[in-house]
C-alpha cells in the first residue's frame, strides 16, 4: 500500500517541482493501492507543485453528448438521443468514463474548477483561471485553446501508468499542424440557451478517427514512444506505475514533425 508522502517522493524524483503547470493522465489501477483512496494521488501532486503550481486533467463529457452527426450511431440511436438527452451541464456532468476514474475524483474535489465547454477540462491551482479562459466553440483544441495557453506556460505532461495512445494534448498538434485535406468532424451537442435545450452545431478536426487520412490508429502512442526514446526519457515509478514527465513544448514539436512525415 502506498501513502501520499511516498507518492510525493516518487513524483519529485520523476521531475515535478514547485510551480509546475501539469496536465495529468493516470491509471489508478497501475499505481496500485493507495492509503486513503484515489484522491491521495492528485493531493500528492499538489504537495509537490505547491499552491504556486497548477494541475489539470481532461474531463470531457458523458456518453452521447458529442456523438450526434459523427456517424458512430445508427439513425434510430440518433433519433432517441436527440429526443431524450438532457443539455450538457459543465458543472455537474460526469467525466468521460474512458479517461479513468481519477478525472472524476479530481473534478469533484473542493477547489477544482471547470471550463464551460463540451471540450471540458478540470483545473486547480494558481493558473487555473487563465487555463480555463473562454475557448473557441469550434476547433476547441487549436488556436486560442487551453492547450495553446499550456504550451506558452512551458507546461509538463504527467503520465502515471497511462496508455501512451491517450495523450489528449496531441489533439492540439492535430489541430495546428499545417497539412492539406485534414478531416473535419461536424456534430451536434445539447446546450441550454435562454433556459431551453437546443442542439448546437459544432466542428473540430476529427479527434475520433484522426485528423488526417494518413494517420495510423496508433499514431499517438508512436509519437509519445519515439519522443521518449529521442529525449532519453526513461521515466520512473510512481507507486507501482511506470510514469513519465514530458515537456509539452518538446512533445508538440515532435508531434508536428511526425505528422508531417506520415502525411508526406
Amino acid at each position: 500500500m502506498h501513502s501520499r508522502a511516498t507518492l510525493s517522493a516518487h513524483l519529485g524524483a520523476l521531475g515535478l517541482a514547485a510551480g509546475d503547470v501539469v496536465m495529468m493522465h493516470a491509471s489508478v489501477r497501475a499505481i496500485g493501492e493507495v492509503a486513503g483512496g484515489p484522491d491521495e494521488i492528485h493531493l500528492a501532486i499538489k504537495d509537490v507543485i505547491t499552491s504556486d503550481g497548477t494541475l489539470f486533467m481532461y474531463a470531457g463529457c458523458p456518453q452521447y453528448v458529442d456523438e450526434v452527426g459523427r456517424g458512430s450511431l445508427s439513425a434510430e440511436e440518433e433519433a432517441e438521443v436527440l429526443e431524450k438527452l438532457p443539455a450538457f451541464d459543465a458543472e455537474r456532468a460526469r467525466c468521460d468514463r474512458s479517461h479513468g476514474i481519477l478525472a472524476e475524483f479530481f473534478r469533484t474535489y473542493p477547489g477544482t474548477r471547470v471550463n464551460h465547454h463540451v471540450a471540458r477540462f478540470a483545473a486547480w491551482g494558481r493558473q487555473a483561471e487563465h487555463l480555463l479562459a473562454p475557448t473557441p466553440w469550434d476547433f476547441a483544441y487549436g488556436r486560442g485553446s487551453i492547450f495553446e495557453r499550456f504550451v506558452a506556460m512551458n507546461g509538463k505532461i504527467l503520465l502515471l501508468g497511462s496508455d501512451h495512445g491517450n495523450v489528449t494534448f496531441l489533439h492540439h498538434a492535430e489541430h495546428v499542424v499545417d497539412l492539406p485535406d485534414k478531416r473535419v468532424a461536424q456534430f451536434k451537442v445539447p446546450v441550454l440557451e435562454n433556459g431551453v435545450r437546443v442542439w448546437r452545431d459544432m466542428k473540430e478536426f476529427d479527434t475520433s478517427q484522426g485528423a488526417h487520412g494518413s494517420f495510423p490508429p496508433d499514431m499517438f502512442s508512436r509519437i509519445v514512444d519515439e519522443h521518449l526514446a529521442a529525449t532519453k526519457n526513461r521515466g520512473g515509478r510512481v507507486g507501482n506505475a511506470q510514469s513519465y514527465v514530458i515537456d509539452a513544448c518538446g512533445l508538440l514539436e515532435s508531434a508536428l514533425s511526425a505528422m508531417k512525415t506520415v502525411a508526406s
